[in-house]
């Protein structure tokens, strides 16, 4: 079975390095769904407008070529711990294939970009290759008293994100600082990097986000202007 994209996805988000890793955390952080020249029929998203949720089908787009283990070393579990890839969201997957739940803002015929879906809650990075989109139904798709495994009983420690300067924090818009503190919240370095002298960069739209972790505290020391990569 041979799959092409049907989309492209556009985020402020340019590199792996920084992205949610689910779908939903960051419900804020707005990304774009342009649908490919072959595939700008209006007709085909007919009715999707009535749905507040759907799912996106997307590609892993990064990782075609890295190595595939039958078990991986979940952040959640401190990085330390084995379990099998199928009993995970690893991105390290046979078929490189990932499944995002997000929330529907609008669909949108753009004059430049032609058909469009603006969303909210995507663990995407810009430019990943969407297969297909399908709606999301709660009656069916929704299980709350499901059991989670190692989610259950592992929990994600936020940490506290300060910001070095009032001047840095200026450049954002207020939506961006909140989405930027979000991301921060989360811990984006890998689970082995552990130097509190280590400054990291994470591309955010048209700007370099500057940051350490001391404890559990991130401080941003700096927010560079780059050229801009997302509209």
């Amino acid at each position: 079975m041979n799959i092409q994209p049907i989309a492209h996805f556009r985020s402020p988000l340019t590199t792996k390095f920084g992205i949610p890793r689910q779908s939903g955390i960051i419900s804020s952080l707005r990304g774009t769904i342009v649908f490919d020249k072959e595939y700008q029929d209006p007709e085909a998203i007919r009715g999707l407008d009535g749905f507040d949720y759907i799912w996106i089908i997307w590609g892993f787009s990064e990782n075609v070529d890295a190595k595939k283990h039958s078990t991986v070393r979940p952040p959640r579990l401190g990085g330390n711990v084995r379990q099998g890839v199928f009993a995970t969201r690893s991105p390290f997957r046979p078929n490189n294939i990932g499944l995002s739940s997000v929330r529907l803002v609008k669909t949108t015929l753009d004059s430049k970009e032609g058909l469009c879906l603006e969303v909210e809650g995507a663990d995407l990075m810009d430019g990943t290759p969407v297969y297909d989109i399908k709606p999301y139904l709660p009656e069916f798709d929704s299980h709350p008293s499901a059991r989670a495994g190692f989610v259950t009983t592992s929990e994600w420690t936020r940490l506290e994100v300060i910001f070095s300067t009032t001047a840095a924090t200026s450049l954002l818009t207020a939506a961006d600082l909140s989405v930027v503190t979000q991301l921060l919240s989360q811990d984006p370095r890998p689970h082995y990097h552990t130097s509190p002298d280590r400054v990291y960069g994470m591309p955010y739209n048209s700007f370099d986000i500057r940051f350490r972790v001391v404890g559990s505290t991130v401080e941003v020391v700096e927010i560079r202007e780059t050229n801009p990569t997302c509209p």
